[in-house]
């Protein structure tokens, strides 16, 4: 079984006009929410093997407050140009590239292919994927090359507001 956790950036600031989209920090809430929803997994006892995230700052960000709650090494989360401004195409993409000798994937990205990403795995309209959200797939194969709708199973879908 192969188990994908796609999350969707905390929220980012817009305090600083001068930043392009790609520069974009986390705001207040985005620092606290991230590190939280990491917790969280982390009290399910769901770890990545693997986290991938866009290279945007508030990706990169948000999967580092995520690590980091997890005591998932910082080192070892890698980034993939192809999670920016990308559709389901690319991100199902960077996952098949992945070892097979991965189990656990956490892919951090955007929206709105994200969310178009979860539609097209599941076959199900995912309304949308929220800020520092974990929307959970399990797929039973051994392989990330074959993922999709005939092996997946929605795990969950944890958000931040679940828990304020």
């Amino acid at each position: 079984m192969k188990t994908l956790l796609l999350v969707r950036h905390a929220k980012s600031s817009w305090e600083y006009p001068g930043l392009t989209d790609f520069e974009r920090p986390l705001n207040q809430r985005g620092h606290h929410d991230a590190p939280m929803m990491g917790k969280l997994l982390k009290e399910k006892n769901i770890l990545p093997d693997l986290i991938i995230s866009s290279p945007a700052m508030r990706a990169i960000s948000t999967a580092r407050h995520f690590a980091e709650s997890m005591n998932y090494p910082l080192e070892k989360i890698k980034t993939d140009e192809r999670l920016y401004e990308t559709g389901p195409a690319y991100i199902v993409k960077v996952i098949s590239e992945v070892d097979d000798s991965i189990n656990s994937l956490m892919i951090v990205s955007h929206n709105p292919g994200l969310t178009e990403t979860a539609d097209q795995l599941t076959g199900k309209v995912i309304d949308n994927i929220v800020t520092s959200a974990i929307f959970n797939i399990d797929f039973e194969t051994i392989s990330w090359k074959t993922i999709g709708r005939k092996n997946a199973r929605i795990g969950f879908y944890e958000f931040p507001k679940k828990y304020v």
